[in-house]
């Protein structure tokens, strides 16, 4: 009987550092490169040590991206319409309900 001895693997590097270029990201860029990681693991074609590596950078990419959209919602106002219905100032977006101005 052959001893077939387990090699041991090379710990894991630290791929999480190497994602400090995401943050100064545009939301347009980083959905971009998203887009593309998503076509390459559909595509299979990449080898499992590399399918990781670019899953966990586009979890990271999808991570900041619902970041980027979350700071806009909150910028985001609608404008409140008074009983003539002229425009009278502006409210906070409530993602929640359909958004028709109150009259």
């Amino acid at each position: 009987m052959q001893n077939n001895p387990v090699k041991e693997q090379p710990a894991p590097k630290q791929v999480r550092g190497s994602f400090a270029d995401i943050k100064g990201m545009s939301f347009e860029a980083a959905l971009k490169e998203l887009e593309q990681i998503v076509t390459r693991l559909e595509r299979g074609d990449v080898d499992l040590e590399q399918s990781i590596e670019i899953y966990e950078r586009g979890e990271a990419l999808r991570v900041h991206c619902d970041q980027l959209l979350k700071r806009a919602e909150a910028k985001v106002e609608r404008i409140t319409l008074g009983a003539q219905g002229v425009p009278q100032g502006t409210a906070p977006l409530d993602p929640g309900t359909n958004n028709a101005p109150q009259a």
